[in-house]
């Protein structure tokens, strides 16, 4: 049976806002999850995709290091940069205008239960993505997320972080693909604490602007290829 993901663009929204509703969507799922395993039944879960931009912001993961933040409570604050220490893997990472976040908030124990599998087939959906403007992404051995050039010492660069969370093999987090990202903000952070490589966006690979409707309607397309499933349209009610 082919899973249905409900996609919701919400558009420009508060980080702290956008962690809510991931939580939300995820406890809803493992509660069914928890009552239906009392009942020796399969809960019937319901798959989401977030799209979403963020007003600047500073997230670091679990294993992050807070001196990989390379400025001050008061500058951040001066420079209105939001700060979140989260519950997701990884480092610390920055999201704001013009980069295109996604949060899936899936049950894998509908599609596999690997979150390694889980993690190489969200960066498949990128590297397809930014293959459609001629950029070949790649993985970069012990790290997550899409990469250029890996094998060109000096010249590796990421275009697209990620970092997840699992519960009861429900998903949340996920990636960020950095569009037409502002990257001077990666210079107050050691980006996903890799002090050696650069970060980069399709803005910055190509020269230009690109529509990031173009963007989500292609990474929509490309998850339903990689995962196998159809994506719907939110409907309110």
């Amino acid at each position: 049976m082919i899973q249905e993901v409900i996609l919701r663009d919400l558009s420009v929204l508060e980080y702290g806002d956008a962690w809510k509703l991931q939580e939300s969507l995820l406890l809803a799922n493992t509660q069914l999850k928890s009552t239906a395993s009392k009942q020796g039944e399969r809960a019937l879960t319901t798959h989401h995709l977030l799209f979403c931009e963020h007003p600047p912001v500073y997230t670091i993961g679990k294993s992050g290091k807070t001196e990989h933040i390379l400025i001050s409570q008061d500058e951040l604050t001066k420079r209105n940069i939001g700060y979140y220490p989260t519950n997701r893997g990884g480092d610390i990472t920055f999201h704001g205008p013009g980069q295109l976040v996604g949060y899936p908030i899936i049950d894998l124990e509908y599609f596999y239960t690997d979150i390694g599998k889980y993690l190489r087939s969200l960066e498949e959906v990128i590297i397809l993505t930014i293959g459609h403007y001629g950029i070949k992404g790649e993985r970069s051995k012990g790290e997550t997320g899409v990469w250029i050039d890996t094998d060109i010492p000096g010249k590796a660069r990421k275009i697209c972080a990620m970092g997840v969370r699992c519960s009861r093999w429900v998903t949340m987090h996920g990636f960020a693909l950095n569009v037409n990202t502002d990257l001077t903000y990666f210079n107050s952070i050691v980006p996903c604490g890799i002090p050696d490589k650069q970060v980069t966006s399709l803005k910055q690979e190509l020269g230009n602007e690109v529509d990031l409707s173009e963007v989500k309607a292609l990474v929509r397309k490309n998850f339903e290829a990689v995962f196998g499933c159809k994506v719907i349209d939110f409907q309110e009610g």
